[in-house]
C-alpha cells in the first residue's frame, strides 16, 4: 500500500526542473557528492546502458547522518560541481532533499513515489555504501520500496557480498543478466553489477587534496 503520509504535498511538482515528462525508468543515486567525481560518472552511464533506463538523478543531500557535517563544502558549490562532473543529458542533479527538507533514504524515495506514481524507481548505489547498508534507517523498508542497483568498487567486493544487507536479501538477488528488467521488478530485489572499477572516492580525493596529491593519477 502507499503511504498517504505525503498527502499534503501531492500538489507539489513531480519532476526535477528542466526534467522530460516522457521520462519514466530513473535511477536514484543519492550521497552529499563532496565532492563528485568520475566513479559516480561511471556507475550512471553504466546504470542508463544496463538497465535501460530513461535518466539517472544524482540527489545531491545537504548532510548525511553518517558523516562529519563540518567535512562538507558549500551545498551550492556541490551541486555546480555536480553538474560539471555529470556533464551528460541523461544525468539530472537535484536538490530534491534540499527542497523537501529531507535526510533519510526512505523518506527520499517514499517522497518521490508519491509525487511520481507512474515512474520505476531504481536506487543506485557503490558497493562500499552497500557494505554499510545495514547502518541506513529503515534499511529493510528501502529495500522493500525499490529494486537495487549495486555496482562494484575496486577492494570493497568481498565485503558488500558478505555484508548483513546481502545475506539478508540473498534469495532477492538476480543475475546481471536480467539488468533490463530490475526497473520492472517488484522489490525487494537486487543486483550486483562488476564491471565498474573506477577507484576514485570522496573521502579520498579531500585526503588527497589536504596533503597535496592529486587524487586522480
Amino acid at each position: 500500500m502507499r503511504s498517504t503520509r505525503y498527502a499534503a504535498a501531492a500538489t507539489e511538482p513531480d519532476l526535477p526542473e528542466f526534467e522530460p515528462p516522457y521520462r519514466r525508468r530513473i535511477g536514484l543515486l543519492g550521497g552529499s557528492f563532496n565532492p563528485p567525481h568520475a566513479g559516480h560518472r561511471e556507475i550512471s552511464l553504466a546504470a542508463l546502458k544496463r538497465l535501460k533506463l530513461d535518466a539517472v538523478w544524482w540527489i545531491v543531500t545537504p548532510g548525511s547522518p553518517l558523516k562529519d557535517e563540518n567535512l562538507y563544502a558549500p551545498y551550492e558549490a556541490r551541486l555546480a560541481k555536480a553538474r560539471r562532473t555529470a556533464n551528460h543529458e541523461d544525468i539530472v542533479i537535484s536538490d530534491f532533499e534540499q527542497r523537501h527538507n529531507l535526510q533519510y533514504t526512505v523518506d527520499t524515495i517514499e517522497r518521490l513515489q508519491f509525487l511520481n506514481p507512474s515512474i520505476r524507481f531504481v536506487w543506485i548505489m557503490g558497493a562500499d555504501s552497500f557494505a554499510e547498508f545495514h547502518r541506513w534507517k529503515d534499511w529493510h523498508r528501502i529495500a522493500e520500496l525499490a529494486p537495487l542497483a549495486v555496482f562494484n568498487r575496486p577492494g570493497y567486493r568481498e565485503e558488500a557480498l558478505s555484508g548483513e544487507a546481502a545475506a539478508l536479501l540473498k534469495p532477492m538477488r538476480r543475475d546481471e543478466t536480467e539488468a533490463a528488467t530490475l526497473p520492472d521488478l517488484e522489490p525487494p530485489c537486487w543486483i550486483y553489477f562488476s564491471e565498474t572499477d573506477n577507484p576514485l572516492s570522496s573521502t579520498a580525493i579531500r585526503n588527497a587534496k589536504t596533503s597535496g596529491e592529486d587524487p586522480t593519477t
